[in-house]
């Protein structure tokens, strides 16, 4: 699936990847390939990416490395899955 991280500067992030864990307002949920269309707002915490994945050195600074995938810190955002491509408007 296809994950594309934005802020209100810059692209953090586009390209495929394994599974996407985000912290919506009502908990942390996680999307795999073909999860069904959602929409949500998501509150402080962390974006947590795995798969093969390469982060731009532009912004790699914004990520943590951790186990098997990157993490990156968010105040807040939004977040639109559907038809295996996910846009995370984060703050």
């Amino acid at each position: 699936m296809y994950l594309e991280i934005v802020s209100p500067e810059t692209t953090l992030f586009k390209g495929d990847v394994n599974s996407v864990s985000v912290p919506g307002i009502s908990g942390e949920f996680e999307m795999l390939n073909n999860h069904a269309p959602i929409v949500s707002i998501l509150k402080e915490g962390y974006v947590k990416i795995s798969g093969s994945i390469q982060i731009d050195d532009n912004h790699a600074s914004k990520f943590e490395k951790k186990d098997s995938g990157y993490w990156l810190a968010i105040n807040s955002g939004t977040i639109e899955m559907n038809a295996n491509k996910i846009i995370v408007l984060a703050d």
